[in-house]
């Protein structure tokens, strides 16, 4: 067994894989970049090592700087994790050159399935069922759109060394074949450094289901079963769960056993993952294999009770499986949620800046449920515009789906992040979805379910009972409290406890209240007359960013933030401005006026910080709705802004390799 291994990589991966490590005994090193510098993987390491600038073509991806690193340390093997290099033959070739050893698969296995187009070449020709396309490099625009029409709109665009949801488009006719292989490419050299693309016919309403694999050098091979990952957004998978709702014992056995016979045609020697596309008559179509460590990895672990990192250690190491596939055993249900830095009321623009606050759910394993949490990130931490916006990936695991998602629906309420704009709020809405509940599932999920965007959740009718009895709960609390300072002049009069007004958003809900105790608080609150009071608890202190307790018995907890003289409430999804107020306070804020939005259409301001790659218009220009006024850049993704109407340019603000912050103005409109 080694005594000493690298980690090329860097965030929650890093961690993730120190953790193994550490629990085997074996040493380890972090390489960094300068952003990196004070990042958590770097102090979780025996050693760190700095490899150079943010930009991880300068870094992360130089293979002689990761290579030096090892040589300076002394690591006898490398564990590249996901992404940067972790699918790239040149680096395991490299390694076997230094004699340094590659935990993952050998370079010929990495050649023959991890270039995508490659690799549905060797799936056809052993027998394995592929999606119709067009498997040779495309060169230019033209010849995109004549194969784009050969195989039959609609059809996807993806990039040959891709990975992440990187480099892919769906093309509808010839205008989005045309701007689908311009874009494609553009990101696939941006972030893999190749530009190659491939075309194949785009499966209506399909499923990704996916084989976990584990391979070792002694010629034997398994299936851990399957996850599905059909929740995904720009096709980065967002929920991931095993097992699948859709398959039955029949269909995975199938899958399980193609994607194995595919594995052992190529030799394959480590972790990796066959991905089918699957129709909702659970017919299935190969993919692309995937050479490395998944990112939604933890819910195959959760169900076979495997540790898959270190199950690629020992391989490397040249151990045998110690397991058959007849004693692979699936038990119960798990559901994975990637937090992510990005705004859902904003289209889910990246965001970046310091984690202000992060608390999430603590790590547990009690009464049949596990609650995991993968993260790279600690309080203080910095999110960065040079790499994936993922925070965190958070895990349950019960002994049914509906058990799963209802640990998850509580481990979201009570997950706190502030400082950045996160995803939370969505995961939440999905979680309480009834479509998700059904296992009704597709790729196109979020945008059937969300066509204009995520707004928030619509709270039911029980759900603003709930929320307006916490406002009222903190607010009981808080002028409680302001009564119990000492030399206070003058305390709020006797009949505060008994009637009050929550506004929720704009509508108005009336109270009746009584206290029956206040450290800890018990009131009971009446919502109609002749109607039963509800008996509410909770030890919530004002300050604190979870409001948990008791709402008839059940317990529930809601986010709480304080905005002026009222709350933010976020709770499975919903999000609502909520203010308790006695009767005569109500009576007034009536007559407040309201606040105007300013108006922003004659500028084009940046949606989220980035930088701009190109500006595609002129001062004096006159542009047609839909037209690309400018594309600008973060975290790894381009994103194309057009105009929304018939307009001309009056002033351009911004030039290509400026840096923006959120919200500067690109350029301004007669």
């Amino acid at each position: 067994m080694f005594e000493k291994i690298l980690i090329a990589n860097r965030g929650e991966i890093a961690c993730r894989i120190i953790k193994t490590a550490r629990r085997m005994g074996i040493a380890t090193v972090a390489v960094f970049s300068d952003a990196d510098r004070d990042a958590l993987h770097v102090e979780m390491a025996d050693e760190a090592v700095h490899i150079g600038a943010s930009p991880a073509v300068q870094s992360y991806l130089v293979i002689e700087k990761i290579v030096a690193a090892a040589k300076e340390t002394g690591a006898q093997a490398i564990h590249p994790g996901y992404g940067f290099l972790s699918e790239r033959t040149a680096f395991a070739e490299a390694l076997a050159a230094a004699g340094i050893v590659f935990i993952g698969p050998n370079a010929a296995a990495i050649a023959a399935m991890g270039d995508k187009i490659e690799s549905k070449k060797a799936a056809a020709a052993a027998g394995v069922s592929t999606v119709p396309g067009h498997l040779g490099v495309i060169e230019s625009e033209d010849e995109a759109v004549a194969i784009a029409r050969s195989v039959g709109f609609p059809v996807m665009i993806k990039a040959s060394a891709g990975g992440g949801g990187k480099g892919m488009r769906v093309a509808y006719d010839e205008a989005g074949a045309r701007e689908g292989f311009r874009m494609s490419r553009s990101e696939a050299r941006s972030s893999f450094g190749d530009d190659r693309v491939f075309i194949e016919k785009f499966i209506v309403e399909p499923r990704h289901v996916e084989i976990q694999l584990l391979g070792d050098k002694h010629g034997n091979a398994v299936y851990l079963g399957e996850r599905e990952c059909s929740i995904q957004r720009r096709n980065q998978k967002v929920i991931e769960e095993a097992p699948s709702p859709l398959l039955d014992a029949a269909t995975r056995r199938a899958m399980g056993e193609q994607a194995v016979a595919l594995a052992k045609a190529v030799g394959y020697d480590s972790a990796g993952t066959v991905e089918f596309v699957a129709g909702q008559d659970k017919s299935f179509f190969f993919l692309e294999m995937n050479t490395r460590l998944q990112v939604e990895h933890p819910v195959t672990e959760l169900i076979t009770g495997l540790d898959l990192v270190e199950q690629m250690i020992r391989v490397a190491a040249g151990e045998k499986l110690a397991f058959t596939q007849e004693e692979v055993r699936l038990d119960g249900w798990a559901i994975e949620a990637r937090v992510y830095a990005e705004d859902p009321y904003r289209e889910f623009l990246p965001s970046i800046g310091r984690l202000t606050r992060y608390r999430p759910p603590a790590e547990r394993k009690e009464s049949g449920v596990t609650l995991r949490n993968d993260t790279g990130v600690v309080e203080g931490s910095e999110i960065s515009i040079f790499y994936d916006p993922m925070i965190a990936k958070l895990c349950t695991h019960a002994p049914t789906r509906e058990a799963a998602t209802a640990a998850m629906n509580d481990a979201l309420d009570a997950f706190v992040i502030d400082g950045i704009q996160h995803n939370i709020p969505f995961l939440s809405a999905l979680m309480a979805h009834p479509r998700w509940a059904e296992g009704r599932l597709s790729t196109a999920f979020i945008a059937e379910e969300f066509p204009e965007g995520f707004k928030g959740a619509v709270p039911t009718a029980e759900e603003k009972r709930r929320l307006a009895a916490v406002a009222l709960a903190m607010e009981i609390v808080r002028k409680d409290r302001l009564d119990r300072l000492p030399d206070r002049l003058g305390p709020h009069p006797k009949g505060w406890r008994r009637n009050w007004v929550v506004k929720l958003g704009s509508e108005e809900l009336p109270l009746q209240v009584d206290v029956d105790s206040l450290a800890p608080l018990a009131i009971r609150i009446g919502f109609a007359e002749g109607e039963a009071p509800v008996e509410v608890r909770s030890i919530w202190s004002p300050g604190e960013p979870v409001w948990s307790g008791a709402f008839g018995g059940e317990a529930f907890a809601v986010q709480v933030r304080r905005s002026g003289m009222a709350d933010r409430l976020l709770h499975r999804g919903i999000d609502v401005i909520a203010r308790a107020m006695s009767q005569r306070v109500a009576e007034l804020d009536r007559w407040m006026p309201e606040k105007r939005v300013a108006d922003t259409s004659k500028v084009l301001l940046c949606p989220m910080p980035g930088l701009v790659v190109s500006i595609a218009v002129a001062e004096d220009q006159r542009v047609k709705a839909g037209e690309t006024l400018a594309i600008v850049e973060a975290m790894k993704m381009e994103n194309v802004l057009r105009a929304e109407r018939d307009l001309t340019v009056a002033k351009i603000e911004a030039k290509p390799g400026d840096s923006l912050a959120v919200d500067a103005v690109i350029m301004r409109f007669a």
